[in-house]
């Protein structure tokens, strides 16, 4: 548990964090980029690229929040058998479940309405859904790994997991949208 809630305590801990997120980003930028052809043939998938990494992102936000106040208030035990650990990761993935389709049915119809798609309405949901249920189990993973990162080197999670979680889950969602395109479209 970090003994100081100070400006600089928290500086020191989140600076270097945040450098090295910075270049991470980058290279989710470049994996964008290398798939410019395909998402200005597809529309929609354009459309859900950011929605999917946001959504993304804040699930696993929302994940970090509720674990790091159950550490403030000692109810974390990084044990699979916990059950606040177990309930918070199972609700991520129900959220998951129920937001992706709808992602997915609204980049459709966007691009449908302002560009007009050649990816059915089924191919959309189907690419959003399933890098949706990929990412929330990676999001979850991701989450909990961080805590315990934080928990282990004293420092407080509040200050390093939701950039650390909203980062990579940002790469993450680049990666794990387009290897599902691959497969999918």
């Amino acid at each position: 548990m970090p003994t100081e809630w100070t400006v600089r305590a928290i500086t020191r801990a989140t600076v270097p964090v945040l450098v090295v997120l910075a270049l991470v980003e980058l290279g989710s930028g470049l994996v964008l980029d290398s798939f410019q052809a395909t998402l200005l043939r597809y529309p929609s998938l354009l459309v859900l690229v950011p929605v999917t990494i946001g959504t993304a992102g804040n699930l696993g936000s929302v994940l970090a929040a509720r674990l790091s106040t159950a550490f403030h208030l000692g109810r974390l035990s990084f044990s699979p058998a916990d059950e606040t650990l177990a309930g918070n990761a199972l609700a991520t993935v129900g959220l998951s479940l129920t937001m992706f389709p709808a992602v997915g049915a609204g980049a459709w119809l966007l691009s449908e309405l302002l560009s007009g798609t050649a990816l059915s309405l089924v191919t959309v949901l189907v690419v959003a859904t399933a890098s949706g249920a990929v990412l929330a189990v990676l999001a979850v993973l991701v989450t909990v790994v961080a805590t315990y990162a934080a928990y282990r080197f004293s420092l407080d999670p509040d200050d390093v997991v939701i950039p650390v979680v909203t980062n990579v889950c940002d790469v993450l969602g680049v990666l794990v949208l387009f290897a599902v395109v691959r497969v999918v479209v």
